[in-house]
């Protein structure tokens, strides 16, 4: 299929790209990369009447660390600038994050999409959604009124639904502190598909022993969730071993309630929860 008919805008600057989206209202939508609202549009899942263009804002293409640890992303910045990005490029701590993108479709995908249209779709299972929220991430948006800071636990609000408005637009994500021992980890039927179930772990871990650390998990509920049960697991503490991050595993699995799917009823999305989260935990661990 083809999309249904559209009115193209190309925008020369991010404040006149949030003017176009005021002006045309809820009917609009931006696009980047394209890799995701494309193939909604192709098969008539989306019939945006106007698309905004910002694909041109080369300003928005950037990472920067700065004196007080953070790593700012910029909105256009691609998945393969993340995963091609040395270390004094990405910043002392964020190795997760370009570990984390050869899970991201295949090659192309992440030539072509970007860090804030992934982040603005607001899939519960997309990666960029998953890594925002288990590092605590600031989703900096652009709009008529000026900027606004949206924090992660914000941001995403349901299937495919953020807390940006209309008429903003996505500029910056902020990863306001290194997490040294994190990783993401996920199964899809298909290595590029989107993900039954992904899991990011990131450790509090000194001397050998673990002192406390977050578990997220995407593919559960309409939006990526953290674990407080596995989470208390890890706050009690103690030595980096196999038997912890089984305790780990198996709480974040008794407790997400993962609901029947066309990729598998809630015993299996369980049981795929508590190896995926015992290997993040292993994997963070190696880091």
């Amino acid at each position: 299929m083809k999309p249904a008919p559209f009115v193209y805008h190309r925008a020369r600057d991010a404040v006149g790209a949030t003017r176009l989206l005021a002006e045309l209202g809820d009917e609009s939508k931006v696009i980047a990369g394209g890799q995701s609202l494309v193939a909604m549009m192709n098969f008539r899942l989306a019939r945006p009447r106007h698309l905004v263009d910002v694909g041109g804002l080369r300003e928005l293409d950037y990472l920067r660390t700065g004196p007080d640890g953070a790593l700012r992303v910029g909105a256009l910045t691609t998945h393969h600038t993340v995963e091609t990005a040395s270390d004094e490029r990405l910043g002392s701590g964020f190795a997760v994050l370009r570990a984390a993108m050869e899970w991201v479709g295949h090659l192309p995908i992440r030539t072509r999409g970007t860090v804030g249209g992934s982040i603005a779709h607001a899939d519960a299972t997309a990666e960029w959604c998953l890594l925002a929220v288990a590092l605590d991430a600031e989703m900096v948006a652009l709009g008529p009124g000026g900027e606004r800071r949206i924090p992660a636990a914000d941001f995403f609000q349901g299937y495919y639904t953020s807390a940006l408005d209309p008429d903003e637009l996505l500029v910056e994500v902020v990863f306001p502190r290194p997490a040294r021992y994190a990783a993401l980890t996920e199964f899809a039927e298909r290595r590029g598909d989107f993900a039954t179930v992904s899991t990011v772990v990131a450790l509090d871990l000194r001397d050998g022993a673990v002192h406390g650390g977050r578990v997220t998990l995407g593919g559960v509920a309409p939006l990526p969730v953290r674990s407080p049960e596995a989470e208390a697991v890890l706050a009690r503490g103690g030595p980096a071993s196999p038997e912890l991050f089984t305790a780990c595993a198996g709480a974040a699995a008794a407790a997400a309630g993962p609901p029947d799917g066309v990729s598998g009823d809630g015993d299996y999305r369980a049981a795929l929860i508590r190896e995926l989260v015992r290997r993040a935990c292993e994997e963070a661990v190696s880091r």
